[in-house]
């Protein structure tokens, strides 16, 4: 079994899954927090123009390649700087099981 290069990870990003919390008055709001700085490939794949709420939208798919975890979900999302990605699928690598494939959107806005 070939290990992942590290040289192919070239950007840190963030993973965070979302968390109860309290606005300045007390009142309940959903936050993200950290659950892990990781090392990432990030490659988009494709992107489109969509129709959401009557108002359109660009959706742009990517592929982020991250070294093998086991408490990635599709609950959570990626932060690569100002750029963040809803995680659609976690999918492990069979063949190279030191990896997973994490098929993610760009949130916009």
């Amino acid at each position: 079994m070939a290990a992942l290069k590290a040289g192919s990870l070239n950007r840190r990003v963030t993973i965070k899954a979302q968390a109860a919390g309290q606005d300045d008055i007390g009142q309940p709001v959903q936050t993200w927090s950290d659950i892990a700085p990781v090392w990432a490939n990030v490659r988009f794949k494709s992107g489109s123009e969509a129709l959401r709420g009557d108002k359109e939208t660009s959706v742009t798919a990517a592929s982020i390649r991250i070294r093998r975890r086991t408490d990635v979900s599709v609950a959570m999302r990626v932060y690569d700087g100002a750029v963040i990605y809803e995680i659609k699928a976690v999918l492990p690598d069979e063949e190279r099981r030191d990896r997973l494939h994490l098929v993610c959107e760009v949130i916009n806005g």
